[in-house]
């Protein structure tokens, strides 16, 4: 190449062809000249670590066009296809992390990595004692290739932060997944690019705060920003993939089976339940249903269809789940062909003993006839049975804690709708027993299910429950049972309490309004700790 070189090349690297310090070129005649009496000892080279061909570059000043690098007469042939102010963000990036790691005195490793399109395709971090690595992805990948550039072999993907530069397929097939995904972008001002990193929810068409990486700090847990603090507290399920499930299915809920804990089919506004799951044409096999939370779980003992849009739920590691949201009752002959429920024939009802005959003094007490007797009344027709739906029954009979939750959560979100409270003495007397007699820890362990998982953007109904026209006075255990930041703090009694029983109920109230108003956000118990511990580090 020759001086003559009108490539345009807007970066360079300063003081080798391997060096990873990297420089944009002020375009602008006055500012480079500025440049040049700040910087008269640089020496600027097309760097390895930018894809180039290491030979020794000048700069050009103009007065009448762009100003940018060129090679040195004598060079070999550059091939390099990256020239503009973005190609050296990958060392713009690397160079941050380093700043941030300096002035936390902490130590780890800071690679690029070449995916297969350059060497800046990926800046990947690695701190000692630090539960997770970052990867500051440039190349857009396919779904495969981004799998198969795992920092280490046989890592987990999840075990990674991906900060992305860019939109693309990947990053909105991890927005679906996660709830989230991790951003990052650079701009220009003179000659850096200032890095800032941020997070998109689902929820959310864009991101919405960008925290400069210098504002940022190293945690345990991972890089440490305002957005990320959101994701470590109350961090979105996994949504499993779904496929749908063409031919139906028959099953018999189990309810004396628990949910595994390492199930993570949780999703906000749906309840986890164990069945007897009968596809057609296959064997029964035990597995998780997710049901909606304000759909009543029926009684044991009867067999079940699903009529339409049920899905099949994956995970990566194999576990698997059936999503449905609503399912009818098949009749006993329907049912009993399944082997899964055997419904039996009323049983003969044992013999009454003789009514005692009362005196004459007695008072005369109307008989009340049983409305389960279809017998012919005298000189009438035989009496027509009520129907009975499964609602109407599981309210004769104690319901099962998954029930119970369920119908909690329904006359909560009743109440909500009507803008009130409920005292939970109601709550539990619609419950039946034993729920009339909860108290102590299964109380508080009761409401926590009620309201699990935690999500910062749903509120928490078990605050509408009142005792004596006041708060419930375990609510401060059930709050420290979700694991609600700051609990511990607080006393039956406190202001900051009330004041965030207040907030939940408001919350609670506008996710009942139509239209929905913006949900205000939950009061930060600890945000008191927290300032006064920056004051002290200060």
């Amino acid at each position: 190449m020759s001086s003559a070189d009108h490539r345009l090349v807007q970066t360079a690297v300063v003081g080798s062809p391997g060096s990873d310090h990297p420089v944009i070129l002020p375009m602008d005649a006055h500012e480079l000249s500025r440049w040049r009496s700040l910087h008269p000892s640089y020496t600027y080279y097309c760097g390895i670590q930018l894809g180039g061909c290491g030979w020794k570059l000048t700069d050009k000043l103009y007065g009448d066009r762009v100003c940018h690098f060129a090679h040195v007469e004598g060079g070999p042939i550059c091939t390099r296809t990256a020239l503009g102010e973005s190609s050296a963000d990958h060392l713009f990036v690397k160079r941050g992390i380093r700043r941030l790691m300096d002035r936390h005195k902490m130590r780890g490793t800071i690679e690029t990595r070449d995916l297969g399109t350059g060497p800046g395709d990926a800046v990947e971090v690695l701190i000692p004692g630090a539960q997770s690595r970052l990867r500051f992805q440039f190349a857009r990948l396919d779904y495969g290739s981004w799998r198969d550039s795992a920092p280490s072999p046989g890592e987990e993907i999840d075990s990674v932060d991906w900060f992305f530069g860019s939109d693309g397929p990947l990053t909105k097939n991890l927005l679906e997944r996660r709830g989230y995904t991790l951003r990052f972008r650079l701009d220009t001002h003179g000659g850096e690019r200032r890095v800032s990193v941020g997070a998109h929810y689902r929820d959310e068409p864009t991101v919405s705060v960008w925290t400069p990486l210098d504002a940022c700090e190293f945690r345990p847990e991972g890089l440490w920003t305002p957005a990320a603090e959101r994701i470590r507290k109350t961090p979105p399920a996994l949504r499993p993939a779904g496929f749908p499930l063409q031919s139906g299915f028959v099953f018999a809920f189990a309810p004396q089976a628990q949910v595994p804990d390492s199930f993570r089919f949780s999703e906000p506004g749906r309840c986890l339940v164990m069945a007897d799951v009968k596809p057609i044409g296959s064997p029964i096999v035990r597995t998780v249903l997710s049901l909606p939370d304000d759909v009543e779980v029926a009684l044991s003992g009867h067999v079940y269809r699903s009529p339409d849009h049920a899905r099949l739920l994956v995970t990566e590691s194999g576990t698997w789940a059936v999503r449905l949201d609503r399912y009818v009752r098949l009749n006993a002959n329907e049912a009993d062909r399944t082997g899964l429920a055997r419904i039996a024939p009323k049983a003969v009802a044992a013999i009454p003993p003789k009514p005692r005959q009362p005196s004459p003094d007695s008072p005369k007490v109307k008989a009340i006839r049983d409305p389960r007797d279809t017998r012919p009344k005298r000189g009438g027709q035989p009496a027509v049975p009520p129907v009975q739906t499964t609602a109407t029954s599981s309210r004769q009979l104690p319901r099962s804690r998954m029930e119970a939750i369920s119908r909690t959560r329904q006359l909560l979100r009743r109440a909500a709708a009507e803008q009130e409270t409920i005292a939970w003495t109601k709550v539990a007397a619609d419950l039946g027993r034993p729920y009339r007699g909860l108290s102590g820890t299964r109380l508080v362990d009761f409401l926590a299910q009620v309201d699990s998982p935690l999500w910062a953007n749903t509120p928490v109904l078990t605050a509408l429950l009142t005792e004596n026209d006041g708060p419930l006075n375990c609510f401060p255990d059930v709050m420290r049972t979700l694991g609600v930041q700051g609990a511990s703090s607080v006393t039956p009694t406190s202001p900051k309490l009330a004041r965030w029983i207040q907030r939940e109920r408001e919350r609670t109230f506008a996710m009942q309004t139509t239209p929905r108003p913006p949900l205000p956000p939950r009061i930060a118990l600890d945000a008191g700790a927290r300032r006064r511990k920056r004051r002290n580090r200060a």
